[in-house]
């Protein structure tokens, strides 16, 4: 039997996507302010490195800059991203709330586990009441390789889970299943990769497919 599901949150449970471009171009016209960018905001380069944690995010778009700067552009963005989840300008994706509260009628468990800072992660938890259903949320600062796969382990190890899926949309997630011996569930959802999805066990367009899912698992325990 499936004891528990650990998803990942940006571009699985939340629509990143609505508040992503907002907070980057903010963050942005932050540094232009500082005449430390003068270009246009490389919101499609963010785009293809979508969900790998935020140093490296920074390592990527600011090349030229100092730790310094990457620092202080990483606190800014966080800042943003959390003000524009807490006007409302986000959103889950559709049935996040329906599959949830399914999943503990099943006495399933639902952890996350995000690249996300965690500041970020509990303002999403928090303006959408995830807790109710959510076991605990992990995020990749509270291990020190910044690799999910040793995020994943550590959920596995504290609450001694036996079987589980990962469900999330990247190659990280999917890598964070088959390293710890889960079922990798592919969302094919705004940030997914083709390439990246082909190595997942079973790949879904819409989270209420877990209902359906689900229960195959478990007959096929």
């Amino acid at each position: 039997m499936l004891q528990s599901l650990i998803f990942d949150m940006d571009g699985t449970l939340f629509q990143t996507d609505k508040i992503l471009e907002l907070s980057l171009d903010d963050t942005f016209n932050y540094l232009r302010s500082l005449d430390k960018w003068d270009t246009g905001t490389p919101i499609d380069k963010y785009r293809e490195i979508m969900g790998v944690p935020l140093p490296k995010v920074w390592e990527t778009l600011l090349p030229d800059h100092s730790d310094e700067v990457r620092e202080q552009t990483d606190a800014y963005f966080l800042k943003k991203l959390v003000e524009n989840i807490n006007s409302g300008k986000g959103a889950l994706y559709p049935h996040v709330k329906e599959v949830f509260s399914y999943l503990k009628e099943q006495h399933c468990s639902i952890y996350i586990a995000s690249n996300g800072l965690t500041e970020y992660l509990q303002a999403i938890v928090s303006y959408y009441n995830l807790d109710q259903w959510v076991t605990e949320t992990f995020s990749i600062q509270q291990i020190q390789t910044l690799d999910k796969g040793d995020l994943v382990k550590a959920i596995i190890k504290k609450y001694d889970i036996k079987k589980a899926a990962v469900v999330g949309d990247r190659l990280s997630d999917i890598n964070a299943a088959k390293d710890n011996g889960c079922i990798a569930i592919g969302c094919n959802f705004d940030f997914a990769q083709e390439d990246e999805l082909a190595h997942a066990d079973l790949i879904i367009n819409d989270l209420i497919e877990l209902k359906t899912i689900l229960p195959h698992m478990k007959t096929t325990d």
